[in-house]
């Protein structure tokens, strides 16, 4: 990954920032990276609060331009 754990598959942040935008795609995004990061529990927990995690992504990207990760390692 170019940038680290900081976004979608390590993508420009225009990229993942598109990406979060579009609720189909951050939500199956963010199961992939979760469970690509060994955090199969965090990609479980995406799958059905879906909806929740969508909202603090697109937060966490436009204040802080990083998705929301609740397991920082």
């Amino acid at each position: 990954m170019a940038s680290g754990k900081s976004d979608y598959f390590g993508l420009d942040y225009i990229v993942s920032l598109i990406l979060a935008i579009i609720p189909i795609t951050s939500w199956v995004c963010g199961i992939i990276t979760r469970i690509q990061d060994g955090h199969i529990v965090a990609g479980i927990l995406r799958i059905f609060l879906g909806w929740i995690c969508w909202i603090l992504d697109l937060i966490f990207m436009i204040v802080n331009k990083k998705i929301f990760r609740l397991l920082q390692v």
